[in-house]
């Protein structure tokens, strides 16, 4: 098995191929409707989108607060400083009403509160909202880390998280994400990277998993093989071949909630939208 840390340019008399730079959003949304990746990442000018989601602005509001959190000197990183965050990042976009707002808000402040108190925050990660990037055989894998903590020597990748439902291993261990966070972590940071994070505020649960190089090199190869397809569908399409079949769309529960539903009969056709907060925890 070739280890991930082999895994680079050609340098030999054949003349290298053209590397795709793809981050994880790129992969996950090709993998989930070629035809989304189109709208999103091709179509000019962008498909109109639907408006906000209340799920997301939560989640936007607890990372930016806990970016801002560790912006500050260690002394200042207290469970009040945190709440206090949120509410100055707080939105509103995509609730109901004020009052489910604010109900929101103060389970955000919640959350943020009891996971700082948890942490030892004297700690300085090497990074927040960190980008990273590392090329492979065949593509240049990047994208931005929520945090990235040094611990005994070695890069742990941290993911907040505040979806409804708690997280395992099995997620951590799945995530195409994190796998390429490591090793993009590592590339940039000269460090070795093995363990990734998955926090979720809302239950205080970490799931971890502790890569190897056979697992990672894994993930790359998915990575790689999605890259390719991605990258002769946009080729083809640039030389005239018909969107329709090359980004086909693909239908599902998921068609409630994608931006682009106002612009895909399919998508309509599948599934029954839903109010901007329903994907809210309960």
């Amino acid at each position: 098995m070739v280890g991930v840390e082999q895994l680079g340019f050609d340098f030999g008399t054949a003349a290298p191929r053209r590397l795709v730079r793809v981050t994880p959003a790129k992969l996950a949304t090709w993998t989930d409707c070629p035809r989304r990746y189109r709208m999103t990442y091709l179509d000019r000018p962008t498909p109109p989108r639907g408006g906000a989601w209340a799920h997301n602005t939560l989640g936007a509001v607890v990372h930016n607060a806990l970016k801002a959190l560790f912006d500050l000197p260690a002394d200042r990183r207290t469970p009040d400083q945190a709440v206090a965050l949120v509410n100055r990042q707080w939105k509103s976009e995509g609730f109901r009403d004020v009052d489910q707002a604010a109900e929101y808000r103060a389970r955000a402040g919640r959350w943020v509160h009891d996971y700082v108190a948890s942490l030892d925050v004297d700690f300085e990660p090497l990074g927040v909202e960190r980008w990273v990037s590392s090329p492979t055989e065949r593509i240049v894998a990047e994208g931005r880390v929520d945090r990235i903590d040094h611990r005994d020597g070695e890069l742990v990748i941290v993911d907040y998280k505040t979806g409804r439902h708690v997280l395992t291993s099995d997620d951590a261990r799945g995530s195409q994400a994190l796998a390429l966070y490591a090793l993009a972590a590592r590339r940039t940071l000269r460090k070795p990277c093995r363990r990734v994070e998955l926090h979720h505020l809302p239950s205080g649960s970490v799931a971890v998993w502790e890569h190897t190089e056979e697992s990672l090199a894994r993930h790359v190869r998915r990575a790689e093989e999605a890259a390719d397809e991605i990258d002769l569908a946009t080729e083809t399409l640039k030389a005239g071949g018909d969107q329709e079949i090359l980004f086909p769309p693909v239908t599902g529960r998921q068609c409630q909630w994608c931006d682009f539903r106002r612009s895909c009969p399919e998508g309509q056709a599948a599934a029954p939208a839903i109010e901007p907060w329903a994907l809210l925890a309960p």
